[in-house]
């Protein structure tokens, strides 16, 4: 079921199902499996070209050699721009920390005060993607298996896709669109009883 707020269609999933990210469980699949890079607009494009520099101390010996020969996106089969790959398999811009957890260089950049930028809003608002149609956005929930983790720890602590997204969600259409979410999510809730 979809939920029209402004000018975007809401999947319901993404209030009826849990997530909590588990990097323990999951060591941060998402960012080293899948058949694209991560989606990007062209403004962030623009962005990490400008900040490329900051991020290069914080990646991989095999994410700086793609980026150096294909530069830090390529266009998707959709003609889109997406993340630059490492061998067509992990994103470019990862590295693993002690513990074989995938990390992303521009976020740690920008942890550390280096950048702006925190990293791309379609890896900062995952498991929801946005689909951008004229006159409308549409925000689906992506169910895929490497996510399990994530659903049962979200199950277990009771925290629905929306409310685990909270900061991205503001990031991305700001506070009030997110407390529009907690009224829907609120109406869906009393319409089940």
């Amino acid at each position: 079921m979809l939920v029209e707020i402004d000018d975007k269609l809401v999947s319901t999933q993404i209030f009826e199902n849990k997530f909590v990210c588990d990097l323990n469980a999951c060591k941060g699949a998402c960012c080293v499996e899948g058949d694209a890079g991560a989606p990007l607009t062209f403004e962030e494009v623009d962005q990490m070209e400008e900040d490329l520099e900051v991020y290069l101390p914080y990646m991989r010996k095999e994410g700086i050699e793609a980026v150096e020969k294909t530069g830090v996106f390529y266009l998707d089969q959709d003609g889109e721009p997406v993340t630059t790959l490492v061998n067509g398999a992990e994103c470019a811009f990862v590295y693993f920390d002690e513990n074989g957890i995938t990390k992303c260089a521009i976020e740690k950049a920008y942890l550390e005060g280096k950048t702006t930028f925190k990293k791309p809003i379609s890896c900062h608002l995952y498991p929801i993607r946005v689909k951008k149609f004229n006159d409308y956005e549409a925000l689906n929930y992506d169910e895929w298996p490497i996510c399990k983790p994530a659903c049962i720890c979200g199950e277990a602590l009771d925290v629905p896709v929306y409310r685990f997204l909270k900061e991205p969600i503001i990031r991305a259409w700001g506070e009030k669109f997110y407390n529009e979410l907690v009224v829907v999510d609120e109406e869906l809730k009393k319409q089940e009883e």
